[in-house]
């Protein structure tokens, strides 16, 4: 379905399209912006409806007469329903099918239990609950991917809607995808309760008592100035918690005031409104029937109530700049400052006052003002004075809109809860902030205080990946991976894929293909081979060193020199050459063999302080020296080498197709029903006793991270940043659970460690590990389960 079938209306139907040239449309296209009922009222302004489609797209538009219904019969205040009852009757009394009666019948019940809602579920993003619950996967639903193409064809021309605007003949197929839909959610919601619970049943979102305009999505417009905050190292902190906060903030960026509009005509009257506006036929009526109808809201009225006008106030925004509120709360303070100023709906004038001992006023208009304003400090520790000075000598307007943020610890002191007391009728907004991240925001209302919500930001996260000093102008700094350290407290899983294994002084080493040195062990715990299955002798393994500058070609020895740094040799016979890298310095050398005769057969080895080409066979071989200029001299072979060769050999044999298939190409982590983890598509299930490991899930994901490279962070905060080595590192938000480790591989047992205790399968625990053994299930109780639940109930 195209845009203009989807909008289009019809002759001597319910609804249609209206100009209200008083209320420009800030698309530009400033007309056909009303939907309404024919004398009986309007339904809702353009900007909203595209605002509660956008809303909708993604699980996909249910037909459009259907949503005008249900967005009329939730509208707070008295609704017209004999008005809209009217329209939908006259079409079941023409001539149509006669199911298309039975359903306008079941449509309207459907309407009456849906008007009878409570009156928080109809307020905002509560409706958009409600709307989303009611239309899901609802009867002639558009698909996700025409509704968004919908939207976008608007955005690109809004002009479009002219043409849906011109009436066409009602036909039944109309009729039909609207009522019907309403008729079956009648049968799924056949009672006022029902539609309650199930609304219920997913997320109620406490809303703002005051009424904000909705209207279309945040453009940002102060990206420009937000981005020079974080291209600038001294304002990089604040920048980067700009974008954060508007994303959560749910501040009301206009206020609303009753305004005058008169229409004239039929659409001039309403049902409720003044005695001295009432209708002079009203009081031909008798007494009881008179009274009757004023009672049931049918007595007319001249001059129908209008849509409301926005009411053009000042901000003051005032941030406490005390010893208290020094460090990464006073960042914050000035984030969320800048967040409320330079918010792209923010039209509204907003001054800025800094308190310490006295309130002056000060500019963020630019990165130098946010420098200098930000290292402004008073020497006093509570600001009380200072705010109670401001409210009774300079600011008493009636439209002011006070903002007040300070730190959390500053609140509690009991001067500043008198003054915010005293002044909670002009004192509008309080914010606090503390050194965790966390940002509280109260609203006084009535003369009461009310948690209105709270954001959680991520600074570890945020603040990653400062800009440099001498950084390019346009780069934004994105797209750079979480850090992760080069060793856990656990082994990683030893990797299958590899291009060498080396034994050297009875150590193992191998040479990865992602060009790591990694160092393994052999296990000395024989007695429990259901723990290590076919890993039951190889350990896991520690990164000695990465980014190695090597081609996996030819043969490779290991051997480390006198400084104790790692000396990787490589011997490429098809080239004739030898090479050796110091892994430490990066100091390398090549040397070409042309000219030596070699046999093809020859091996490169290491023995006794010097690597050799050797051949089992024969008597002479070639001696490369470990230190100084690299050189190849011949030598005799000897039994110690023999020896050596065979043992090293028979030792290697044992670590020979080893290794575990680790988990590196992360798809998605989650939280399953059953309440466990999930990690790209396998959930940690618990096994035996105190045994768990990673399969197959097959229950539904309840919450899925967003992922941003290597890092996957849930609702709440909580982080889980993936190592393509084969760890996982869990963060929690709730700074009572520490930071632990878990290793993501298919084969074996897990563990769980944190940097002070270890549990799980033996195969991760380090050789001289000092971590506190524990057993799994502790562990698993005591880390991951908690973590699991906070983010669990901050969802719920």
């Amino acid at each position: 379905m195209d845009i203009i079938a989807y909008f289009q209306s019809y002759r001597d139907y319910f609804w249609e399209w209206t100009t209200d040239e008083d209320v420009p449309d800030n698309t530009g296209y400033h007309e056909h912006n009303l939907i309404s009922i024919p004398n009986a009222g309007a339904i809702a302004y353009r900007p909203y409806i595209i605002e509660v489609l956008r809303m909708l797209k993604d699980q996909g538009f249910p037909p459009f007469g259907a949503l005008l219904l249900v967005l009329y019969a939730v509208q707070e205040g008295y609704v017209n329903q004999d008005g809209m009852f009217y329209y939908l009757k006259r079409v079941s009394h023409g001539g149509y099918e006669q199911q298309t009666g039975k359903d306008i019948e079941s449509a309207i019940h459907f309407l009456e239990h849906l008007s009878q809602v409570e009156s928080a579920l109809k307020k905002g993003q509560n409706k958009i609950n409600l709307l989303q619950t009611l239309f899901k996967d609802s009867h002639n639903q558009l698909s996700a991917v025409s509704s968004e193409l919908i939207i976008k064809r608007f955005e690109k021309s809004p002009v479009i809607i002219s043409q849906a605007a011109e009436k066409q003949e009602l036909i039944q197929a109309v009729i039909n995808r609207d009522i019907k839909t309403l008729a079956l959610l009648h049968h799924q919601f056949p009672t006022t309760e029902s539609i309650v619970n199930t609304v219920k049943g997913i997320a109620v979102i406490p809303e703002l008592e005051d009424k904000v305009v909705e209207e279309e999505p945040v453009i940002e417009t102060g990206k420009e100035f937000v981005k020079e905050l974080i291209e600038e190292p001294k304002t990089f902190q604040v920048g980067s918690l700009v974008k954060r906060i508007w994303s959560g903030l749910k501040i009301p960026m206009r206020h609303l005031s009753p305004g005058e509009q008169p229409i004239g005509g039929i659409s001039d009257m309403t049902n409720k409104g003044d005695f001295n506006r009432m209708l002079m036929s009203e009081f031909a009526h008798e007494e009881e029937v008179f009274m009757n109808r004023v009672a049931n809201n049918e007595a007319l009225y001249i001059q129908r109530e209008i849509p409301p006008e926005e009411n053009i106030f000042e901000r003051v925004i005032l941030i406490d700049i005390s010893l208290k509120n020094w460090g990464i709360p006073k960042v914050l303070a000035f984030a969320s400052a800048i967040a409320v100023i330079k918010h792209p709906k923010a039209h509204s004038e907003c001054r800025v006052f800094v308190l310490g001992e006295y309130s002056i006023p000060v500019s963020l208009d630019t990165v130098e003002e946010v420098i200098g304003n930000q290292n402004a400090v008073s020497p006093v520790l509570n600001v009380s004075n200072a705010l109670e000075r401001f409210f009774e000598e300079e600011h008493t307007g009636r439209d002011l809109e006070v903002f007040f943020i300070t730190s959390e610890e500053n609140v509690q002191d009991h001067l500043m809860q008198k003054v915010i007391h005293e002044n909670r009728d002009r004192l509008k907004f309080l914010v606090t902030t503390s050194a965790d991240g966390e940002l509280n925001f109260y609203k006084h209302h009535k003369g009461t205080r009310k948690h209105i919500q709270k954001i959680k930001l991520p600074l570890r996260e945020l603040w990653a990946h400062p800009p440099k000093k001498n950084r390019i102008s346009g780069e934004d700094g994105s797209g750079v991976k979480t850090a992760v350290p080069e060793n856990y407290p656990l082994l990683f899983p030893t990797p299958k894929d590899r291009i060498e294994t080396f034994l050297y002084e009875g150590e193992f080493y191998i040479l990865s293909n992602k060009k790591q040195l990694l160092k393994t062990y052999l296990s000395d715990n024989y007695y429990n081979k259901n723990i290590y299955q076919d890993t039951s002798i190889q350990k896991g393994c520690e990164v000695i060193t990465e980014h190695i500058s090597v081609k996996p070609r030819g043969q490779f020895a290991l051997a480390r020199n006198r400084a104790g740094n790692y000396i990787l040799a490589q011997y490429q016979p098809d080239k004739k050459s030898i090479s050796r890298l110091d892994l430490k310095t990066g100091e390398y050398a090549e040397l070409n063999l042309t000219g030596l005769d070699i046999p093809l057969n020859f091996s490169l080895i290491y023995f006794s302080k010097s690597f050799f080409l050797y051949g089992l066979q024969y008597d002479k071989i070639f001696r490369i020296n470990l230190e100084g200029s690299l050189s190849a001299e011949g030598t005799d072979n000897s039994r110690e080498i023999r020896k050596s060769v065979f043992k090293t050999e028979m030792e290697l044999n044992k670590l020979k197709d080893k290794g575990t298939k680790i988990l590196n190409n992360f798809t998605g982590i989650g939280i399953n029903s059953a309440e466990k983890l999930v990690i790209s598509k396998f959930a940690l299930q618990f096994h035996s006793e105190n045994e768990y490991r990673l399969e197959k899930n097959s229950v539904k994901i309840e919450t899925e991270a967003h992922q941003d490279k290597n890092k996957f962070t849930f609702s709440d905060g909580s982080e889980v940043i993936t190592d393509h080595r084969g760890m996982l590192t869990l963060i929690s938000s709730n700074k009572s659970i520490p930071t632990f480790y878990m290793p993501s591989t298919r084969d074996g047992y897990i563990a769980l460690a944190t940097e002070k205790e270890f549990g799980g399968s033996e195969y991760y625990l380090p050789k001289k590990s000092k971590l506190k053994i524990r057993e799994m299930e502790e562990m698993y109780f005591d880390y991951m389960q908690p973590f699991i639940k906070h983010i669990m109930e901050y969802g719920a």
